[in-house]
């Protein structure tokens, strides 16, 4: 007999991951080829203030660091794509607190930050960046995503954490009190 609650826990966790990591994708690619259409490189929009629209051609990681290093870059992209698909469909199978919509969307926008970052350094040898924001480093939809999805997952292992310690301790109350 079919339990009514696996519907969710087969299926409809992993299709939100699906939506969230194709949804990033796609914006991502669309507002940098945007950008690339519109903008040349180094041109800012406004110039000046503390939000603006500049392009830029990252070869390196998030604020530039690792400049030039394309290929070891793409390398650790996919080693990355594949460890979240591993934890994804496999390994948070094995922690209940972590298989649910808000995980799930969170590795999904991880993983769509990646593979938007990835599909640039495929075409073009680097990322487009553009997003400015005061002294902020200019960003990307990818980078936000992977940052937003980070903190979200790290929230979410956070939560964890304190409520096996909670589960924990009430174990041992009432133990005691018995």
């Amino acid at each position: 007999m079919r339990k009514v609650n696996s519907l969710p826990g087969k299926w409809w966790w992993n299709a939100v991951f699906s939506l969230v990591a194709t949804l990033v994708v796609v914006g991502d690619q669309l507002s940098k080829s945007w950008i690339r259409s519109n903008l040349a490189v180094g041109q800012s929009l406004p110039e000046g203030g503390f939000f603006f629209l500049t392009r830029i051609h990252n070869t390196g990681s998030a604020f530039g660091l690792f400049r030039d290093h394309s290929f070891s870059l793409t390398i650790v992209g996919f080693v990355g794509i594949t460890i979240l698909f591993v934890y994804a469909f496999y390994v948070c199978r094995r922690f209940p607190l972590l298989n649910n919509a808000l995980s799930k969307a969170a590795l999904g926008s991880i993983l769509g930050g990646a593979v938007g970052n990835l599909i640039d350094r495929l075409r073009f040898g680097y990322v487009t960046d553009f997003i400015g924001v005061g002294i902020w480093p200019p960003f990307n939809v990818a980078d936000s995503s992977i940052t937003v999805g980070a903190v979200v997952f790290a929230g979410c292992l956070i939560y964890l954490v304190f409520s096996q310690r909670q589960e924990t301790k009430r174990g041992k109350a009432a133990s005691q009190r018995n």
